[in-house]
């Protein structure tokens, strides 16, 4: 069984010299500074949030950007929208690529939505944490409900089990996928009617709450949140649909 470190500082500023890393993983980590030199290894992967990533010299943090902007269009819809028209024509994008993904993984068994691929969130579960991202920006947040919170929401995995627990989140649950998007789909509907009656004035509007918990105490305006729930849902597509590819080729082959 490999070693499994959560919520550990023994990294920081360490230094790893001639030791075997294969297979390492890294998950929900700062890496602010990361540096990785003279290694060899037959293939890396990388994902996440970086300012600048520098591979062999060469800065290929706008490289990388700029493509998965062309592959995944609506990453720049969600990311730069900031007008009333912009959030509407970025809710379009949205509603869209959803449509047309849920229709490719209902082709698909049931069991193999509920397949993890290579530790990622299967197609079920990131249905589950979209629903709970909407719930909390948008119902909790921006329209400020009196039970904004599905019990079916799958919260970022950094939440605390008792925050979880306060918010009454069943994260044990095994729903099917149509027991998760009869919330899932009104909660999109909710969304479809908050930017259909947004007004410029509306954007700048500061919240009387914040998403949960706990997230900072400091100021949410509608527009911040409106941004996060279509950036959460432009880049858990490209997520969805990458691990749709490699769940259709496993179909085809059993």
């Amino acid at each position: 069984m490999p070693a499994e470190y959560t919520q550990s500082d023994q990294f920081h500023g360490a230094r790893i010299h001639l030791s075997d890393l294969s297979s390492l993983e890294i998950r929900d980590c700062d890496v602010t500074g990361l540096k990785i030199v003279d290694c060899y290894g037959g293939s890396l992967s990388l994902g996440g949030g970086f300012e600048r990533v520098v591979v062999n010299d060469v800065d290929v943090t706008a490289y990388v950007e700029a493509e998965l902007d062309r592959l995944h269009p609506n990453r720049v819809l969600a990311r730069e929208a900031t007008s009333v028209a912009e959030y509407r024509a970025a809710w379009d994008a949205i509603e869209k690529q959803w449509e047309e993904t849920l229709d490719r993984a209902r082709r698909l068994p049931e069991a193999k939505l509920h397949e993890q691929v290579d530790g990622e969130w299967s197609f079920v579960e990131t249905q589950r944490h979209l629903l709970m991202a909407s719930d909390a920006w948008i119902g909790n947040a921006v329209l400020e409900e009196n039970a904004p919170y599905h019990p079916l929401g799958l919260p970022y995995s950094g939440m605390p089990a008792e925050a979880s627990a306060k918010l009454k989140l069943t994260l044990d649950a095994t729903p099917t996928l149509d027991e998760v998007l009869a919330p899932r789909l009104a909660r999109m509907a909710t969304m479809r009617r908050v930017v259909d009656e947004l007004t410029e004035a509306e954007l700048d509007r500061v919240c009387g709450r914040k998403p949960a918990d706990p997230y900072p105490d400091r100021e949410y305006v509608v527009r911040r949140c409106l941004t996060v729930v279509c950036k959460e849902e432009a880049e858990h597509h490209r997520y969805a649909v990458r691990d749709l590819t490699v769940l259709e080729a496993g179909a085809r082959t059993e």
